[in-house]
């Protein structure tokens, strides 16, 4: 069983299949959707970190439809971490708990966070980093986890930077700066905007074993 992961598709949204170089939804939509049919295979896993689109019912529901039907003739679970985005999500939807019951027809769980064990280490899933965004200031404080120091991996920035050592500043696909003042940036952006492509759980114990002492992968 192979466990991949990836965050903000954003299907259905022209502004961001745009800067991922895409004249049209239509075109930018059916590359990350053939990506999954791809590479994820029956009996594995696939941890999408929120946004499934820009919101509203109509691109929600054809979104949720797809990943169902790829997931079914797939033979492969699909996990949600909702996003900001997401009308599951509280941020999005004051009454996001009326669509549990729908986005639990597509997923086998739907969560806000959620806790791995990758390279020895824990490491929390959450659609936010601990700080940083692709606006000027952080927006949606009071649903980000609280950094403690455990590894991270997250969407949401649509940084093009998977991992920056340093936590200086990483350049963001609006041109915006992500900020981060930890000491050792323990974020790892698992976002469309920073692979292209789904990332194999492999690689992610290989950048937490590189920059974790006492760490393997």
């Amino acid at each position: 069983m192979s466990v991949w992961f990836t965050s903000d598709p954003h299907w259905g949204h022209l502004k961001v299949a745009e800067s991922r170089g895409f004249d049209t939804t239509a075109e930018h939509d059916a590359v990350i959707f053939e990506s999954i049919e791809e590479t994820v295979k029956p009996g594995d896993q696939l941890w999408i970190l929120g946004d499934l689109t820009a919101g509203g019912t109509a691109a929600e529901g054809v979104a949720l439809t797809r990943l169902a039907s790829l997931g079914e003739q797939g033979g492969f679970e699909i996990h949600l971490i909702a996003g900001n985005h997401d009308s599951v999500h509280p941020m999005a939807n004051r009454n996001s708990h009326n669509r549990q019951r729908a986005f639990m027809q597509t997923f086998t769980s739907v969560q806000l966070f959620a806790r791995r064990k990758i390279a020895g280490q824990r490491v929390l899933l959450s659609h936010f980093p601990y700080e940083g965004d692709h606006s000027e200031t952080d927006r949606g404080v009071q649903y980000r986890l609280r950094d403690q120091g455990e590894w991270l991996l997250h969407g949401h920035t649509h940084s093009s930077e998977a991992f920056a050592p340093s936590a200086a500043r990483v350049e963001t696909w609006r041109g915006a700066e992500l900020v981060s003042s930890s000491p050792r940036c323990r974020h790892i952006h698992v976002g469309w905007d920073a692979w292209n492509r789904l990332v194999h759980l492999d690689e992610i114990a290989d950048i937490i074993a590189a920059n974790t002492e006492g760490a393997t992968a």
